[in-house]
């Protein structure tokens, strides 16, 4: 992905990769909010573009909201050093420093922000807000959680990321509101173990980057795009087999994280959260659904006699990818037997 940034921005890229290594090795939470701001300010200059006004808009409504989560995180902190004897048995302060986190990376009922921003970027900026912006906060949030708050965020993160994409026609806010709906199963992983967590992540960002570097390549931003073009069938079915994926429907790649969140779940009694989880993975299916339906259904009829045909030796590694994304449980399954 490197090759796709500006050479004058490719500094700040390097600073955010930084960024997020500082604030993971510190050992106080000085280090971390440092490391926090370093990365607020490398991201602001590679989503800003003098020439765009979405882009210019959505670099200050993602300032402002990650300037007031830093200003919140060091008022935690201070107010625990300072004033708490007992900082690690504290409910508020607890709380108060998982909100601030909670907020950075775009969680319930702190998300108001991450779809009008996500409508502002580029499809490889948007890939960057959904994959590792996200690392940080939920590293620093394994360190020190409030179960019960923790919980309740889950199931509402679950929750709005589920329903919050019925109405939208804009690709780049459905695909944010499926990015709240998996922070939901992370944090549901952060609470099992570190380990499970990573292999969501992996396997998520996995996806994600197929889908952002798709979109990006054919210039798609909103669902009635996907009427008007003809392309050959393995990009379509690419398209297909991507959002299958991402919605977790087996025996694609992206059921087998979700199903060790599940089998973690049951295993230790948390029914109504695995049903409620799969519940919320059904409704997130369907409007997946949609945009496959619409893309293999429907065609303009002005378009009707025109073929698109890219010679790009990118499509043979998505469709490569999608391969994988295809075959991956069966690999997982035989990983395990």
């Amino acid at each position: 992905m490197l090759f796709l940034f500006n050479s004058n921005k490719m500094f700040f890229l390097f600073t955010l990769l930084f960024s997020t290594l500082i604030s993971i090795s510190s050992n106080s939470w000085l280090g971390c909010w440092i490391g926090l701001e370093i990365n607020l300010l490398s991201f602001i200059p590679l989503i800003t573009n003098p020439n765009n006004l979405m882009n210019s808009e959505a670099a200050l409504k993602y300032f402002m909201t990650q300037a007031i989560a830093s200003i919140n995180f060091l008022f935690s902190i201070i107010i625990s050093l300072f004033l708490m004897k007992n900082f690690y048995n504290n409910n508020l302060i607890s709380i108060l420093i998982n909100s601030s986190l909670l907020m950075k990376m775009g969680s319930t009922p702190f998300h108001f922000w991450f779809p009008n921003v996500m409508e502002g970027l580029s499809w490889l900026n948007c890939f960057i807000l959904m994959t590792w912006q996200k690392i940080t906060p939920m590293i620093l949030l394994s360190y020190y959680f409030n179960i019960n708050f923790l919980m309740f965020i889950i199931i509402l993160n679950v929750l709005i990321g589920a329903m919050g994409g019925f109405n939208q026609t804009s690709l780049r806010k459905l695909m944010a509101f499926s990015s709240i709906n998996n922070l939901g199963w992370m944090l549901a992983a952060l609470m099992i173990s570190e380990n499970l967590w990573m292999t969501y992540f992996f396997l998520y960002s996995f996806l994600i980057s197929i889908m952002c570097f798709l979109f990006y390549m054919l210039n798609i931003f909103f669902i009635n795009q996907m009427f008007n073009f003809n392309i050959n069938f393995s990009i379509k079915f690419s398209i297909m087999i991507n959002f299958l994926s991402l919605g977790g429907l087996p025996p694609f790649l992206g059921f087998f994280p979700k199903w060790l969140i599940i089998n973690f779940l049951i295993f230790n009694k948390l029914y109504i959260i695995s049903f409620f989880f799969i519940f919320m993975s059904l409704i997130l299916l369907i409007f997946y659904i949609r945009i496959i339906y619409s893309s293999f259904m429907f065609f303009s009829f002005k378009f009707k006699w025109f073929k698109i045909f890219f010679k790009n030796n990118f499509f043979n590694l998505i469709n490569f990818c999608s391969f994988i994304s295809l075959l991956g449980m069966i690999f997982s399954t035989l990983v395990f037997i």
